[in-house]
């Protein structure tokens, strides 16, 4: 599980990273990204109802992306606010299509070091 100061969760920060923020996009996610003055990078997953009805599948995928950030936390570039937001079709996909496709957004942004 992602340790809490690394989520963003104020509604003002969420406007400001969609307002502000630059967009990058793969198969089955988006990730939104713009630079916070604090010393770390926080993150916040969209999984909404268009992904399932059903809240154990959403909550499967949040549990997934947020164990891949996790894991990788000692590599994305600090001072950074990040939205990650995913379509329907990631529920076909496996851990590690996910993992895949989610490297690959941070990798067109930039933000992971070493990979």
């Amino acid at each position: 599980m992602l340790p809490g100061k690394y989520k963003l969760k104020k509604e003002s920060h969420f406007k400001k990273v969609f307002q502000k923020g630059e967009s990058y996009q793969e198969k089955f996610m988006r990730l939104k990204v713009l630079k916070n003055d604090l010393e770390i990078s926080r993150f916040a997953f969209i999984v909404s109802l268009k992904i399932s009805k059903k809240a154990a599948q959403r909550n499967k995928v949040r549990r997934q992306l947020e164990e891949i950030v996790r894991l990788r936390l000692n590599r994305i570039k600090p001072g950074l606010d990040l939205i990650i937001s995913v379509n329907p079709e990631i529920t076909k996909e496996n851990y590690r299509a996910i993992e895949k496709n989610l490297l690959s957004l941070f990798r067109k942004a930039k933000i992971i070091w070493n990979y």
